[in-house]
């Protein structure tokens, strides 16, 4: 709970707004103390202290045998606040003095003392006046402190100002009423955005957001609110749509596998069966099942070998090879294959033999799987033709080319998922629907890429490029 107070934008406003209110009054407190604070040797006081240590100061001095006396405690704060004092009678003329500056006369008229009293601070001193009673009898004296301290007096109407003290109060008052009432209408304007925000939130949960107009303080949450909403039902159509594919590939595979099943089945129970067979027949029935039995292997190998390629459990066992003659080897190989004796298979390279390293089991199965591919779905009259030139970055690419019938747009942006078959593949049901995909996983474990393009009724192009990457085991 502490954690999402930290992260919550509105507390962290809240905290950095209390934060500005108490530094206001820190330095509002250290300002004051700075104008009006004087230091003294017990430390800080107000700028207002001489003035009330001055009319204290009576406390100190006695009237006795006609003389003024200043008591041993008096003289001594004197001494310790770096004062001085004089003492004048009601003719002006000093009558005691202690420690007073030779610059100071040692008579004064009633009008002299009446402006000294009112002096700043002047020859180093600021000047502040009282009088001591007693005995019927009154005296001033002078106190000087060694601080500059300013002396004002404000003058005003005491009449307008006391008429006009409830008008204040009531304004103030008006004024802590309206910032009340200014914070309870922003709350509310917070919940309501905020409820608004929340209600977004859980109706995105429920994918029945409706976009929100991108205005205000808060247009950025509502345009990232409008971007995850597009993103969620864009991620919602691709998992229907990969789930939707996955479906129908399970559905065919599962057909695929009941295709040789079935007669591995009726051979075997005719085997089973009869009791007198010629050795003719049961080699016949025995080649049969022998070729789906092979056929449904296949499949499994093909399941299992893409698992293993998308986890990365496959072994792989990169070598050096030399690239020209292990493809001329591989094409050798297929037009070999009894399956296309008759088909148009060529092999086209100008450049001298390259060295790679790659897992030759792998590609093999890569580049086969793309060759008889495009000899599988496409007329027997189709020339399928393999070509290496040379790539940018230090790699090399590879070209499997025909000049088929060609794939529709849509089909070639769906080539290399594993959940997807083509629509002509029911031409050769004995397919598994996962050579592209195998082709394209392998090719990707070597570092490289594999890209495709075709034209309907011109034909396809496979473009592999692999780096020409130095000896892994040479580090």
């Amino acid at each position: 709970m502490k954690n999402k107070r930290k992260k919550n934008p509105f507390v962290r406003i809240a905290l950095f707004l209390l934060y500005m209110v108490v530094m206001a009054i820190v330095m509002a407190f250290v300002l004051f103390y700075y104008i009006f604070s004087i230091p003294e040797p017990e430390g800080l006081s107000l700028a207002s202290w001489p003035n009330t240590f001055t009319d204290n100061f009576s406390i100190w001095m006695e009237y006795e045998d006609g003389e003024i006396h200043v008591r041993e405690i008096g003289l001594k704060r004197l001494e310790e606040y770096g004062l001085w004092v004089q003492v004048i009678d009601e003719n002006g003329q000093e009558i005691f003095s202690y420690r007073k500056p030779e610059s100071y006369p040692a008579s004064y008229s009633v009008s002299e003392l009446t402006t000294i009293s009112a002096q700043p601070y002047e020859n180093g001193n600021t000047i502040f006046v009282s009088s001591f009673e007693d005995s019927g009898k009154t005296w001033n004296y002078i106190i000087g402190f060694p601080y500059a301290i300013g002396k004002y007096m404000l003058y005003y109407n005491g009449e307008n100002v006391n008429r006009l003290y409830p008008m204040f109060r009531m304004g103030i008052l008006f004024i802590f009423a309206v910032i009340a009432f200014s914070g309870l209408v922003y709350c509310l304007w917070i919940t309501r955005h905020l409820s608004k925000i929340t209600r977004a939130i859980g109706t995105i949960s429920l994918r029945t957001y409706q976009p929100v107009r991108e205005k205000g303080v808060f247009s950025n949450i509502y345009s990232a609110l409008n971007q995850m909403d597009m993103e969620i039902q864009h991620s919602d159509k691709v998992q229907e749509d990969t789930d939707r594919v996955r479906r129908e590939w399970i559905a065919n595979i599962t057909h695929d596998l009941k295709t040789p099943l079935s007669p591995v089945k009726g051979y075997a129970e005719l085997l089973a069966d009869a009791s007198a067979l010629d050795k003719q027949t049961v080699q016949e029935y025995g080649t049969i099942i022998l070729k789906n039995v092979n056929h449904a292997e296949k499949l499994m190998n093909d399941l299992k070998l893409t698992y293993q390629l998308d986890s990365g459990e496959v072994p792989y066992k990169p070598q050096k090879v030399r690239l020209m003659r292990y493809l001329k080897e591989l094409v050798i190989d297929i037009v070999n294959d009894p399956s296309f004796a008759d088909r148009d298979i060529g092999f086209e390279s100008d450049l001298p033999d390259l060295t790679v390293y790659i897992d030759p089991g792998l590609i093999r199965r890569a580049i086969q799987n793309l060759i008889v591919n495009a000899l599988v779905h496409n007329p027997v009259e189709t020339k399928v033709i393999t070509a290496i030139e040379s790539a940018p970055k230090n790699g090399v690419h590879i070209f499997i080319r025909d000049n088929g019938k060609g794939i529709n747009e849509t089909e070639q942006a769906e080539l290399f998922n594993r959940y997807y078959r083509g629509t002509n593949t029911k031409e050769r049901p004995e397919g598994s629907g996962l050579g592209l995909a195998i082709a394209k996983q392998i090719i990707v474990l070597h570092g490289g890429e594999i890209t495709v393009r075709s034209k309907l009724g011109e034909g396809t192009e496979f473009t592999i490029f692999l780096p020409l990457a130095n000896d892994p085991d040479a580090n």
